[in-house]
């Protein structure tokens, strides 16, 4: 029941998804006197969906907490509860951002040795896509929520495009090892440290973003949000500038007509339903977060997302890559704690 154009987007997109992957079986919480005839529509999805009554729905101005407090029969609270008992590999929800982090992290709980989980998407750069995290759900971090987001990232990023060894950079104000804040030094210097075979590039700037210098870039919650939107915004500003300059007279016009193809390749290029299906990382189950605006087909592609994540295992990725990790951080910390014995006592 969520999202801009639900519930009609989310059945029409689950829709597109079974064509797509025609294996997949759903299960649909909502108002089932509205899902019932909307989903009579289509026979084949029909077929391989269960409709289960939801007597509330999270508003999208709602509080998390409120909605955690309250919202215990709604929608999006049940389909994380199937997940939890095991009657859904996945959820995708177009809902309530806060209130889906609050309610997974709830229901769910998270990963042994994750101490926050993160949200996670992927964007269009000049080299093909980059992964990027946190966007949102933890506004200060310290070194070990980098550390950890950086981990469940390169996981995230080598299932997602099949990549073997992706490469992992930290967002910072420079490529200097004495630029930024002291978390993102620390965090740094742990990634350089440990002995896993994560790619660290160390630190990236704002453009590389663009750029696409390497496959995961890694922040707070607070400057991946606002690295985002400004991203997505320039992205609008873009297309809006193309659009007044064809526009603009009658041989633009005809210079349109000449490029439209091209044109096309760009504008499919950019389409953000095309990168639709942000990740909720370090969970005791796969959460996928759809951009509440979008439409059918960006939210078939969320659910691809989610397809891929549980057919390709990624939570026992990320606890194998944790567990790692933990040996790597012992065998480190012991190093440091032996003690020098003096040249004179030597014998």
């Amino acid at each position: 029941m969520g999202g801009d154009h639900a519930p009609e987007m989310v059945i029409a997109g689950a829709e597109i998804a079974l064509k797509r992957l025609p294996h997949l079986k759903f299960l649909m919480f909502g108002d089932e006197a509205r899902l019932k005839p909307m989903l009579a529509k289509y026979p084949a999805l029909e077929a391989v969906s269960e409709v289960r009554h939801a007597s509330q729905e999270v508003s999208m101005e709602e509080k998390p907490s409120v909605a955690l407090r309250q919202r215990r029969d709604s929608s999006m609270r049940l389909a994380i509860n199937a997940v939890k008992e095991g009657d859904a590999q996945g959820v995708v929800s177009a809902g309530n951002t806060g209130a889906l982090m609050a309610m997974a992290k709830f229901v769910l709980k998270t990963v042994r040795g994750i101490d926050r989980p993160a949200i996670a998407t992927y964007m269009p750069t000049q080299r093909g896509e980059t992964v990027m995290l946190d966007l949102g759900a933890n506004i200060e971090c310290d070194e070990n929520n980098l550390v950890q987001f950086a981990l469940m990232g390169e996981v995230f990023t080598r299932i997602l495009f099949g990549l073997e060894k992706p490469s992992v950079g930290l967002l910072n104000v420079g490529i200097e090892e004495l630029k930024g804040n002291e978390s993102v030094k620390k965090a740094a210097a742990i990634l350089r440290d440990i002995d896993l075979p994560i790619r660290f590039e160390g630190f990236v700037e704002g453009d590389d973003l663009a750029k696409g210098t390497v496959d995961v870039i890694v922040t707070d919650g607070f400057t991946g949000n606002v690295a985002l939107k400004t991203a997505e915004g320039t992205a609008r500003l873009l297309v809006h500038f193309l659009r007044e300059t064809f526009k603009s007279s009658f041989f633009a016009k005809v210079g349109y007509l000449l490029a439209r193809r091209s044109l096309q390749r760009f504008r499919d290029r950019m389409d953000p339903r095309r990168y639709n299906g942000a990740m909720l990382l370090g969970l005791n189950g796969i959460a996928v977060k759809s951009h509440g605006g979008t439409d059918a087909l960006g939210f078939s592609n969320a659910i691809g997302v989610c397809h891929d994540l549980i057919v390709n295992k990624l939570n026992d990725s990320i606890k194998d890559e944790l567990a790692a990790f933990e040996q790597a951080m012992t065998g480190l910390e012991n190093v440091e704690q032996e003690v020098a014995v003096p040249a004179g006592q030597a014998d």
